[in-house]
């Protein structure tokens, strides 16, 4: 992951613009920064909400090229409870620290730091992120300019713009090029991922089928610009053929494994491709072969964590030249469900595991207040 620190610090470097910080405010950071801080440790696989524990400490003196970042909010993300079960493609070593996102304001800097200045916004990148703060190379943050409007909802954004909108991004652009008109069908069309698929999608005239394993969601789905919403069930290819008066669609992206996958598959046109992304229903994969031949079906499996070790800097800069001034522009936006503080991990967990969810769960820092 270091190319990709690398890259987003030189990404964002020219485009940073000077911050007033008013002397009050530096004293008030400055306190924040001796006060004794919150993190999240497990020690055990388990269910998150049983083996999670907060643990205290004070903070250490920041080293040459280091920063100090409050931690104002960090998403829940499914791979952060896969990994906390024992159930995620990459096991961590105990004690380990979850979180893989989010966003933070700088409250101290060494004095070699240049290019960050105290109260700065900065995406928080990489592992650990479930803690009030955090102590790091400045290199190892993505610094944001000075943005207008600025206000809590636009940083629950921000803390959310690293992992899924770029997942949405890369499976819509990494496969096959989509021409404006086109479908495509997705499963967990209701999950963070679906919703910026559908947001993507729609900016660029592609139709989307959005198939989902509950009612209840098509009105907030065709309003983010989802085009037709579908119940998974035995006669979802029947269906999907139905509603596109059976057009061609070469795009298939799964997050669910089991009958969804095989349903999804037969769905596809000629040449089409199918990528599997998640296996939400615990589930494994039902495929008859046969397709793989017969109609040339492409099955492709994605993992963002593979994609930012193997891509270079090049890559990653075309793709968040393009995420992060959406996200920042509003034009790119998942929902949130609840917001809890690191206190109540426990509860946040419990919550996050829910299926009935309407959004994305997040840890904020205690001042309810995420703006200055």
């Amino acid at each position: 992951m270091k190319g990709l620190y690398r890259f987003l610090f030189s990404f964002f470097l020219s485009n940073l613009a000077a911050l007033a910080i008013a002397g009050d405010s530096d004293v008030s950071l400055k306190r924040e920064s001796a006060a004794k801080y919150k993190y999240i440790e497990f020690n055990e696989f388990g269910r998150p909400e049983e083996v999670l524990v907060i643990k205290e400490e004070n903070p250490r003196p920041i080293d040459d090229g280091e920063i100090r970042v409050k931690v104002l909010a960090s998403p829940i993300n499914p791979s952060n409870l896969l990994q906390i079960t024992g159930n995620y493609g990459s096991p961590p070593e105990f004690p380990a620290m979850p979180g893989s996102e989010g966003v933070g304001r700088v409250i101290e800097i060494s004095e070699s730091v240049r290019h960050i200045k105290i109260g700065q916004l900065v995406l928080l990148v990489g592992g650990g992120t479930w803690r009030e703060q955090i102590v790091a190379p400045a290199s190892l943050f993505l610094p944001l300019p000075e943005l207008e409007n600025l206000d809590d909802k636009l940083i629950e954004q921000l803390s959310m713009s690293i992992v899924n909108p770029v997942t949405a991004f890369l499976m819509l652009n990494s496969f096959t090029q989509l021409r404006e008109g086109q479908w495509l069908v997705q499963s967990a069309a209701n999950s963070a991922v679906g919703g910026y698929v559908i947001q993507l999608a729609k900016q660029r005239g592609i139709k989307t089928v959005n198939v989902v394993r509950r009612s209840g969601l098509a009105d907030d789905l065709i309003a983010k610009g989802g085009d037709v919403v579908l119940i998974d069930g035995p006669d979802l290819v029947t269906e999907i053929k139905r509603v596109t008066d059976d057009a061609p669609i070469q795009l298939a992206l799964d997050a669910v494994g089991g009958e969804t996958f095989s349903r999804l598959a037969n769905s596809l046109n000629y040449d089409g491709t199918l990528i599997a992304y998640g296996v939400l229903s615990g589930r494994p994969a039902n495929l008859n072969t046969a397709i793989t031949i017969f109609k040339d079906i492409r099955i492709r499996g994605f993992w963002l964590a593979k994609w930012y070790e193997k891509a270079s800097g090049k890559e990653k800069k075309e793709v968040f030249d393009q995420i992060i001034p959406l996200v920042a522009s509003g034009s790119l936006a998942a929902d949130v469900d609840s917001r809890f503080t690191f206190d109540e991990i426990k509860q946040a967990a419990l919550r996050a595991s829910q299926p009935r969810r309407n959004g994305k769960v997040l840890l904020i820092s205690s001042g309810r207040e995420l703006v200055e």
